[in-house]
């Protein structure tokens, strides 16, 4: 056999009327609360204020989820591979980045009380979260799950239920938000390694899905169930589309980095004795 998917056709989409809803709903409850909580924080600080680029890029990845969600994109991806994975692009990479960018753990710091905010800084802090925001285990999640997705029956199981097409939304955002935090966020993350091994995780995501999106134009290991066609021009899209995404995720790496001065050796020693000889 040459790999090559067979050719069935996709579940029909009529019955995410509710999910689609719901969706809506939640992005209007998110816009409303990040602009309360900017509005918020404005008020406490008006000196220091809130950067307007973070609400804008806030509402741009709000926008992309709509675009992603809605009609016509959102019904086509149940019946066309080509909208799915434009769909998959849109809600695991591009708006992943822009949500990210807005810095909302920082928004949500300045807003809460001093208790509140104590406790967010001690989750943070805690072994699960840093081994959550380990570049490793973001990888695994996001890039790494790709594979078993498209090259196993689990992608045609999930097409052919509402629910399960829902929960491949919610796995590609939360995954896509996590490594393009863990990656380039702007907001803390105390377990977060130096830029060069960020950028060797960021090389390795960039192959990965080099390779996934070669082995599915060339129908290798393939089980999706759409036309050979449909399968190819969806590949493509996942190739070019995911390293303009990566691409975006390494200048923001790039203008987000600080790089720490250091004092030449000779002054740090001489700080140390002058320090060592002061008077107390």
């Amino acid at each position: 056999m040459n790999g090559m998917p067979p050719i069935h056709h996709h579940a029909n989409g009529g019955d995410d009327l509710p999910g689609t809803v719901l969706a809506v709903l939640l992005l209007l409850t998110a816009a409303g609360s990040y602009l309360l909580a900017v509005r918020r924080t404005r008020r406490r600080n008006p000196a220091q204020g809130w950067n307007p680029w973070r609400a804008a890029s806030f509402l741009t990845a709000l926008a992309l989820l709509t675009l992603a969600l809605l009609p016509p994109l959102g019904p086509a991806a149940h019946t066309d591979f080509r909208a799915h994975m434009t769909q998959h692009m849109l809600i695991g990479m591009y708006a992943p980045l822009a949500l990210v960018l807005s810095a909302p753990v920082t928004l949500l710091l300045r807003t809460l009380p001093p208790t509140g905010a104590r406790h967010v800084t001690a989750l943070l802090h805690s072994p699960p979260a840093r081994v959550l925001a380990h570049p490793a285990t973001a990888l695994l999640l996001s890039t790494g799950t790709l594979a078993p997705l498209y090259f196993t029956p689990l992608y045609n199981t999930a097409m052919n239920h509402p629910a399960g097409h829902w929960l491949l939304h919610a796995h590609f955002l939360a995954s896509g938000c996590l490594f393009a935090y863990v990656i380039a966020g702007p907001d803390p993350a105390p377990a977060r390694p130096g830029v060069r091994t960020r950028l060797v995780y960021l090389g390795i995501a960039i192959a990965a899905h080099a390779l996934i999106a070669q082995a599915m134009y060339g129908g290798i290991f393939v089980d999706i169930h759409a036309p050979i066609d449909q399968v190819q021009q969806g590949a493509e899209i996942m190739y070019y589309g995911g390293d303009i995404a990566e691409l975006l995720l390494a200048a923001a790496l790039v203008a987000t980095w600080r790089p720490e001065r250091r004092a030449p050796s000779r002054m740090r020693r001489d700080q140390k004795i002058g320090r060592a000889v002061a008077p107390r």
